[in-house]
């Protein structure tokens, strides 16, 4: 069986490239680009996945979309025990618990700031213009904002438990986490002023299989390069 990961540039699939190197399995790349307007994904990706979203990985017949769900998979299939913990222990639960926020809860806020940084930027006639601008503000001066903040002090607490998202060991969970702590230090004001969440960070960036994963997926923005 050939494993694919069908890599879309600038995307979650970056941090699927990430696990499979930390794996140490074989595995192809099917690339798709970003429409230069839209950044939507093209609609081959809907020839694999219905919704033609990015990640989706094949594994011989098995297509399988979503993020956690492809880092729950390779994990439990292929990392035999190092970077999923024993299922019953408190370190399983909360290993499933990242996997989820990590989209569930961390995600919205970071994708409302693009949206909203989006309208205030985007053409339209002048008279609009303003409109748009102050709309944009008003929503992420009352909303967007303050709720980055609760979630990244979230974060920042919760490393005071151990190293790496779990505890003391660096697993699946932490590949999970990347996107959503990248996406916030590229637009949401994530600096060393978060200590514990800014060294994590900087440790996962200097992982080598991190480094393999960018030099075989190529170009990809939160990277911080």
């Amino acid at each position: 069986m050939t494993l694919v990961v069908h890599h879309l540039n600038n995307s979650r699939s970056q941090r699927v490239l990430w696990l499979l190197e930390e794996l140490g399995v074989p595995y192809e790349i099917e690339r798709y680009q970003r429409d230069a307007e839209t950044m939507l994904a093209p609609a081959s990706l809907r020839k694999v996945h219905p919704l033609g979203k990015s990640p989706v990985v094949t594994d011989g017949d098995l297509v399988l979309a979503e993020s956690g769900a492809i880092v729950e998979y390779l994990a439990d299939r292929y990392s035999e025990g190092r970077f999923a913990p024993a299922p019953g222990t408190p370190e399983r639960l909360r290993y499933a618990y990242w996997l989820h926020y990590a989209e569930g809860s961390a995600m919205p806020p970071l994708l409302l700031k693009l949206v909203f940084q989006r309208v205030a930027n985007a053409k339209m006639p002048f008279f609009a213009k303003p409109i748009a601008k102050g709309i944009a503000a008003s929503v992420s001066r009352r909303f967007i904002d303050p709720q980055l903040t609760l979630h990244l002090d979230y974060l920042e607490g919760e490393l005071a438990k151990g190293p790496w998202f779990i505890g003391a060991d660096f697993s699946g969970a932490d590949i999970q986490m990347s996107f959503p702590v990248e996406a916030a230090a590229t637009r949401a004001g994530l600096d060393a002023n978060r200590p514990r969440l800014w060294s994590w960070l900087e440790r996962i960036r200097a992982r080598p299989a991190y480094r393999r994963a960018l030099e075989r997926g190529g170009p990809y923005a939160l990277a911080g390069d």
